[in-house]
């Protein structure tokens, strides 16, 4: 599957634009604030349906206009698919294939598979569980779309059960039969979902043990571990032994809306411990995993999108991850970067032809 061009209107800081991709390597080139990474989120919104960076899609419209569109084809199994998204100023998000419109954005979700690296990222170890569990989650649905059904479920059936235990603080009155039916449909998709992650996990942390040996020549020992409270109790357990506490806060306070992943390095928390380099090292390891992860699951590569990447390795790691590239490791790569030559040098070391695009305050020039 590659991504064979894009056209913008008012997205983001372009006007408008129209680009034609090549099928190996295509490079962003230009001074911080011009608009690289915007290029990225636009391809990132093609395939997953959303911003990378910003969860509110008025938000991506150009100032003073009403509406963006994008629009792109890809070559996906030997066939032409024309993805368009437009969104405007109040009103819900399009997304069409072939001009037909989606009834569901969710069945999207996994046809055109992604992978982004980002500085943006650094978030998935330094802030909370819901930024690890964001993550695992985005892997999982691009490879199982019953995934993202149940979740959705899940999210519903939770948002029901903390309206019940709110509705039971302020009218003092507690129906057991009616918290019953709560905690029935909770387990029933929330132990789908568990199953589902553990088994991803089993799969998913050998590959990112893999690479992250690759990335540091096995320079230090680290640690990646699926934490969920359904490891050791039924959840029908956690939540009958959970009701008073959970009447007293008005909240459900056990449930996979509670698993996290524990990042270590040398047995102690990455997060407190790692250095700057180690960190980087451990999230592209992640985020390489992600991709054979997917590529593994759907048959073919799926993108794989480098914000900025060079800027924040050291040169040691970036030769290893431009090695994985000359060796035709990853299909179509988009990449961003301040510096025109020392792209092309890269590339030229390597021996893989580069697609250069020069950006200036939202104007793209073939380089």
């Amino acid at each position: 599957m590659w991504l064979k061009n894009i056209t913008l209107l008012n997205f983001k800081n372009y006007s408008d634009a129209d680009l034609r991709f090549s099928k190996t390597v295509n490079a962003f080139v230009g001074n911080n604030g011009a608009g690289k990474t915007n290029l990225l989120d636009a391809i990132h919104y093609l395939c997953l349906c959303k911003s990378y960076f910003n969860p509110i899609d008025s938000q991506q419209i150009k100032t003073a206009e009403e509406l963006f569109l994008i629009q792109g084809d890809f070559d996906r199994q030997e066939k032409n698919e024309k993805i368009t998204c437009g969104v405007k100023k109040n009103q819900k998000k399009q997304f069409k294939r072939n001009k037909k419109e989606y009834d569901k954005l969710a069945r999207h979700i996994g046809l055109f598979p992604l992978v982004m690296i980002s500085p943006y990222d650094v978030t998935i170890i330094m802030d909370g569980s819901e930024e690890r569990r964001r993550f695992m989650d985005n892997v999982i649905s691009q490879t199982d779309a019953q995934y993202l059904d149940e979740l959705i479920t899940y999210n519903r059936h939770l948002l029901n059960r903390n309206a019940l235990l709110k509705q039971i603080a302020v009218t003092r009155r507690y129906d057991p039969t009616l918290l019953e039916i709560f905690d029935e449909q909770l387990v029933s998709s929330g132990q789908k979902i568990f199953e589902k992650r553990k088994q991803f996990m089993q799969d998913y942390i050998l590959l990112f043990n893999k690479y992250y040996q690759y990335l540091t020549t096995a320079a230090e020992k680290v640690s990646l571990v699926y934490q969920s409270q359904l490891n050791d109790t039924a959840f029908e357990t956690l939540l009958r032994q959970s009701v008073e506490k959970d009447k007293i806060l008005e909240r459900t306070t056990t449930g996979i809306h509670k698993d996290d992943l524990i990042f270590s390095i040398a047995d102690m928390p990455l997060k407190k411990f790692g250095s700057q380099g180690q960190q980087k090292s451990f999230l592209i390891a992640l985020k390489l995993a992600q991709y054979a992860y997917v590529e593994k699951y759907k048959g073919f590569k799926p993108l794989l999108l480098l914000d900025d990447i060079f800027d924040k390795l050291d040169d040691h790691r970036m030769h290893k991850l431009m090695e994985m590239v000359s060796h035709h490791d990853f299909g179509q790569i988009f990449i961003t970067d301040t510096g025109k030559e020392r792209v092309l040098n890269i590339f030229n070391q390597i021996k893989v032809p580069v697609t250069l695009f020069e950006v200036v305050n939202g104007s793209i020039q073939h380089a």
